[in-house]
């Protein structure tokens, strides 16, 4: 009986907890790796890209984004892109849908995609986070070619309020 008590304090807690991490008015600041052979596009036999994010949560659980990328294609010889989107956390477990729009640039491929993702935000403390996320990236130059889905592994840094008042100072 002792466990089960000690099983349902602790659940109670880690909600509690978590109910912290997605509250309004913090900033963002992430990472992560694409390809690997862990995405599929028509054109490529091969893939590996690096992103950078930023986001604002501008209301508990919704946050805003703007994320830059470098990636390197077996047929394309590089893509720049930036992006604009969204994401939206269930319920303050860590599970969050995202939407973005995405310009990439490359040295001879220019496009526009729509994606959608769903992704993890597992804490490892109370401001770093481990966040594997599948994609899908909807091509408007050439649905069959260009259309990727895909696996990526980021790293995130969720900061606090007073956090950012501490680097100020």
């Amino acid at each position: 009986m002792r466990k089960k008590i000690a099983l349902f304090v602790t659940a109670v807690m880690m909600s509690l907890a978590a109910h912290a991490q997605f509250e309004s008015g913090k900033m963002y600041v992430g990472t992560s790796l694409s390809g690997f052979d862990l995405s599929y596009r028509g054109l490529t036999g091969g893939h590996i890209g690096i992103q950078g994010k930023v986001g604002y949560l501008l209301a508990d659980n919704v946050m805003l984004t703007a994320q830059t990328a470098y990636e390197k294609y077996k047929d394309v010889p590089y893509t720049l892109s930036a992006a604009a989107g969204a994401r939206y956390y269930i319920q303050q477990n860590g599970i969050y849908l995202g939407a973005s729009t995405i310009i990439k640039h490359g040295d001879s491929y220019d496009d526009f995609l729509p994606s959608i993702q769903v992704g993890y935000a597992f804490f490892v403390n109370r401001m770093l986070t481990i966040e594997p996320e599948i994609y899908y990236e909807q091509s408007f130059k050439n649905h069959s070619d260009y259309s990727q889905i895909g696996l990526r592994i980021g790293l995130g840094i969720y900061l606090f309020k007073e956090t950012l008042k501490s680097f100020k100072r």
